[in-house]
């Protein structure tokens, strides 16, 4: 399917303008839309989001992946809760007229630290998603799995999707299991045996990095079409 991509100057409110990707088919989309956030050490463009935003639009979904203003001004240190709320606040405005009424359910998805900040606000009335993507989700620092970032996903009540790799530092499968179990919300789990917090696999699985993403573009799709249509 033949994609238009265009390239976005996204204001955040006094704070700057931040760039965003939006990719859609030429023909008509899909009613779902989907925002994604990148994590804390990357940006909009790392190969994972390229690829995942890349598959879906071409199943037929507009897709917009934006980056924080820290990124967008080459600074290391991720923003403050409240700029990074900011700033999905103002993309999510953005994509809301831009791509426009034709869109019946707005999903947030994010690697790591985007999909993590989307659920608080979600959690707290902030962001009027219909529901949420994690690309790993962050439950604990690394090297401390019994500092749970979980006491907000219980809050939600909107539909989940959780990628989780088994090698994740950041994502004890077993402490992820537990939280699930809880949730009032809808949910689904896909694992990636052997990924670690960005989905790499060891050789001796014989997967390729772009295989990888595949699965997750194809489960990403089945639950989208299954949830919201």
């Amino acid at each position: 399917m033949e994609l238009i991509q265009k390239s976005l100057s996204i204001r955040v409110g006094t704070k700057g303008i931040t760039s965003g990707v939006l990719e859609s088919p030429m023909e008509k989309h899909k009613r779902i839309a989907l925002i994604v956030a990148h994590g804390a050490g990357n940006d909009m463009d790392t190969p994972l989001i390229t690829s995942f935003t890349r598959g879906l639009a071409a199943l037929g979904f507009p897709v917009l992946r934006f980056n924080f203003l820290y990124t967008e001004y080459g600074r290391k240190t991720p923003d403050k809760q409240e700029t990074l709320e900011q700033t999905w606040w103002s993309v999510f405005q953005y994509a809301r007229e831009e791509i426009g009424v034709s869109v019946d359910a707005w999903i947030a998805a994010g690697k790591s630290m985007g999909g993590r900040v989307a659920s608080q606000m979600v959690s707290d009335g902030l962001l009027p998603v219909n529901g949420l993507l994690f690309l790993g989700y962050p439950l604990h620092p690394a090297g401390d799995k019994e500092k749970l970032r979980d006491t907000h996903l219980y809050r939600i009540k909107k539909s989940m999707l959780f990628f989780a790799g088994t090698r994740d530092p950041l994502c004890n499968m077993e402490k992820l299991n537990k939280v699930l179990s809880r949730l009032q919300a809808h949910h689904k789990l896909f694992v990636i045996e052997g990924g670690d917090h960005s989905f790499h696999v060891p050789k001796s699985s014989g997967l390729t990095k772009q295989e990888i993403y595949g699965q997750i573009i194809q489960v990403a799709n089945e639950w989208l079409l299954k949830t919201y249509t």
